[in-house]
């Protein structure tokens, strides 16, 4: 292989995204950097501008005119870091979100126009090529990260390869399809159990307010491998964390943590009082999470439910008590 080889490889996958073509109105009206700091924004639900620097290898001045153009447009806002008073948080506000998720749509379209063009039997060996690329070239780093001969040689998975973002056309029914699916395998619940998640998530997907409810899905290498709702609860001031969940095969990632993590902030932001969720105590993986972020158990009561005896527990985190 040769230095030409590459380029031409890169001049050629340029042209059938259309990076460069601004007539496609891919990254309209932002250029293509831009469009990556938005995208890194709308994932990440806080970040100091300088790890975003660091994140995306930016040179500190231009980054500052991006983030400087972003604000007098309204897309960003900037205050002090919760955990350094030298540095600067920087946050979408919701003319950014939307902003964000439009570039995200255009995105998705074109990748999906582009494979539509692919045939079924070829998709498979599209993947495996994309997937050595980034391990020869990028992902795998050399100190053992990069597999080896127990996994074919493939990359072990790191916490910063997830990324946290709105839900995608048909993120909702995977909600649906895999709290029945994982929680038959792992836990034995029948069908009733799949009802409920799927009336969850109607009710959400029909009557929503998107500034005090929000759904995370976490994302990995382009597959959807986790999710928590936030919605309204009946009490005044209250939110309802639902149908937290991490696929068995990205545990160890801490992406339960992050999905509560970013519900809390967003709640807090939002204006509530306090969150408060309903799980049952075989659930031992996920109760740890929440007493990690402040939750505590104020009740628990044996019932009959989802084709197993359990027993309910119904746990609080006051948001004026905590932390931020």
């Amino acid at each position: 292989m040769t230095v030409q080889d590459v380029r031409s490889f890169n001049r050629f996958y340029t042209n059938v995204i259309g990076a460069l073509d601004y007539g496609r109105r891919l990254y309209a009206p932002y250029t293509l950097t831009e469009s990556r700091v938005l995208y890194e924004l709308a994932h990440a639900p806080r970040t100091d501008a300088a790890d975003l620097r660091t994140q995306l290898h930016l040179d500190a001045g231009y980054l500052t005119r991006i983030l400087n153009k972003f604000e007098e447009d309204g897309l960003v806002e900037r205050g002090p870091s919760d955990t350094d008073p030298r540095r600067r948080r920087i946050t979408l506000t919701a003319p950014g979100r939307e902003a964000a998720a439009l570039l995200d749509e255009r995105a998705r379209e074109t990748v999906g126009a582009m494979l539509d063009t692919v045939p079924d039997k070829d998709r498979p060996r599209l993947a495996e090529a994309m997937r050595t690329v980034r391990t020869i070239l990028g992902d795998g780093d050399g100190d053992g990260d990069g597999g080896g001969p127990g996994d074919g040689g493939r990359r072990v998975p790191r916490p910063e390869d997830v990324v946290l973002r709105e839900p995608a056309p048909g993120d909702l029914g995977w909600i649906i399809q895999r709290n029945a699916a994982l929680y038959a395998a792992e836990y034995g619940f029948d069908a009733d159990y799949e009802a409920l998640v799927a009336r969850i998530v109607a009710d959400y997907a029909e009557d929503h307010d998107p500034r005090m409810e929000r759904t995370w899905i976490a994302e990995l290498d382009g597959r959807p491998v986790g999710c928590v709702m936030c919605v309204r609860d009946g009490a005044p001031g209250a939110a309802r964390l639902r149908l937290l969940l991490v696929e068995p095969d990205a545990r160890g990632l801490r992406i339960g943590d992050r999905l509560v993590g970013a519900l809390v902030d967003f709640a807090r932001e939002a204006g509530y009082r306090e969150v408060v969720l309903w799980t049952n105590d075989i659930l031992g993986a996920a109760r740890r999470i929440y007493q990690r972020h402040g939750f505590v158990l104020v009740a628990e009561k044996p019932h009959h439910s989802f084709g197993r005896d359990l027993t309910g527990q119904d746990w609080r985190l006051d948001l004026h008590a905590t932390p931020h």
